[in-house]
């Protein structure tokens, strides 16, 4: 089936503009932000907590970068485990992974109306909301190059703003403030260190690394999709190596949080700590640029999702699978997602983010087990020993680990969670009904995915 250019999502990004993609998404500068509350669920210890977190999500990334090589469409984990295992079974993925995807941006929303209610507390909230959400919806709706490009500047910048934080780190370093100095293993390990402490920090700052596996959804907008697997792994990569730097250096300053006034955000009061009143209100504008660099990326993310499950016929395909002729963008799903993302006015940042987890890691889990089935089962990759510890051990070993911080979850966050699958067996029943028909399976050929379009 010939497809015309009009109607698919235009090839425009190149490896480190997907790479910056997922940083956005990832934003760097949440290591600070979250900072005292992990640095009490792990007593002391966040850097370990975001190492352990990183192996994890290593596993879980070559995992993907396996399976966006046989599959390379925009649907990740939904569609890995639908071509790999069962329809039923990926739709019921796909819709737990919706849930963090459609959360996100309502986050970074609900993050910016904190940040200018602080500044402007005598203006309504709903303001803030309004006008932010404008403005990201129309973007991600003009095109994905002016996502892509203003989400890179704003990536930069926070990098940049990260690597100050360094240096004036280093500086209190040699004025004998914490630690007094970056060569202690203290951040790392001391005698109130529990393991199971560890993995509920591990647990809270894998929020943090939901990113490195969005950058999935831009498979069939990158100029070479053979990039992705390294797109893929280098987002993990670069994005836990800034957080493990940055809390190394914050923990080595802070060993405890009795520094700070207010431990559920504790990003301005490090910065006013570390490099006074200018630096604190830099810092501020950093995290705000941090916000809006996530908020583009996971925006143009869920959309995308939407659009392969409308294409799909999962979710009704004259809405969800539109394309707009002008714009290549699937413009229903990113003017849903700001609809979305305007009930960030009224709730709480800990409320909706508590939920988030859950889709990531059913997602995460199911990457790894679709590597099993399509390569060990269906392809039988199983008879010689690097295919064995390619294609069962090291996703067996994603999947257990990705499960153990699953299992460590908090009870709201597996209560929500629930719920929104039982809402989604309901919604699959009466889409099937009652399974006496299969969801639809993708109905394109390589010609609806060209190599090269020109917009």
């Amino acid at each position: 089936m010939i497809v015309s250019e009009k109607n698919t999502l235009k090839r425009s990004l190149g490896l480190w503009a997907i790479v910056g993609l997922g940083l956005g998404y990832m934003t760097p500068t949440v290591v600070f932000d979250t900072f005292g509350i992990v640095s009490e669920e792990t007593n002391g210890v966040v850097p370990l907590a975001y190492l352990a977190a990183l192996v994890v999500m290593l596993f879980t990334a070559i995992s993907y970068g396996k399976m966006v090589n046989v599959f390379p469409s925009a649907g990740s984990a939904y569609t890995y485990t639908r071509e790999t295992m069962n329809p039923y079974l990926g739709f019921m993925v796909g819709w737990a992974a919706l849930l963090d995807y459609l959360l996100l941006p309502m986050v970074n929303a609900l993050i910016i109306r904190i940040y200018m209610v602080s500044i402007f507390p005598d203006a309504p909230a709903w303001i803030w909301v309004v006008g932010y959400v404008v403005i990201i919806t129309a973007i991600n709706l003009w095109s994905m190059n002016s996502t892509s490009n203003l989400n890179s500047l704003l990536v930069i910048f926070e990098i940049v703003l990260i690597a100050v934080f360094l240096v004036l780190a280093f500086v209190k370093f040699t004025q004998g403030m914490g630690q007094g100095t970056i060569l202690t293993t203290e951040p790392l390990f001391h005698s109130n260190v529990h393991f199971s402490a560890i993995l509920t920090g591990a647990t809270v700052v894998c929020f943090s690394f939901i990113g490195f596996d969005a950058v999935t959804m831009y498979t069939e907008e990158a100029v070479d999709q053979k990039t992705m697997p390294r797109a893929i792994i280098l987002t993990a990569l670069i994005g836990g190596c800034i957080f493990f730097i940055a809390s190394y250096f914050a923990q080595a300053l802070f060993p405890d949080v009795s520094h700070f006034k207010m431990t559920d955000d504790t990003l301005p009061e490090i910065g006013l700590y570390v490099g006074g009143t200018v630096f604190k209100l830099i810092f501020i504008a950093g995290a705000f640029a941090a916000t809006v660099a996530s908020g583009l990326a996971s925006h143009a993310s869920v959309s995308r999702l939407l659009y392969v499950m409308g294409r799909n016929g999962v979710l009704p395909r004259k809405f969800f699978g539109y394309i707009h002729p002008r714009f290549r963008t699937p413009a229903f799903n990113v003017v849903l997602v700001g609809v979305v993302s305007l009930l960030a006015i009224s709730p709480s940042l800990e409320l909706i983010s508590s939920v988030i987890n859950f889709g990531a890691l059913i997602a995460f889990t199911f990457v790894n087990l679709s590597v099993i089935a399509h390569f060990v089962f269906r392809k039988k990759r199983y008879k010689t020993t690097k295919d064995l510890f390619s294609y069962l051990i090291m996703p067996l070993i994603g999947a257990g680990l990705t499960g153990i911080l699953w299992y460590n979850l908090q009870g709201d966050a597996l209560i929500g969670g629930l719920v929104w699958s039982a809402v989604g067996f309901i919604y699959m029943l009466f889409l099937t009904k009652f399974f006496r028909t299969k969801i639809s399976h993708f109905e394109f050929e390589k010609a609806d995915v060209p190599t090269e379009l020109n917009g």
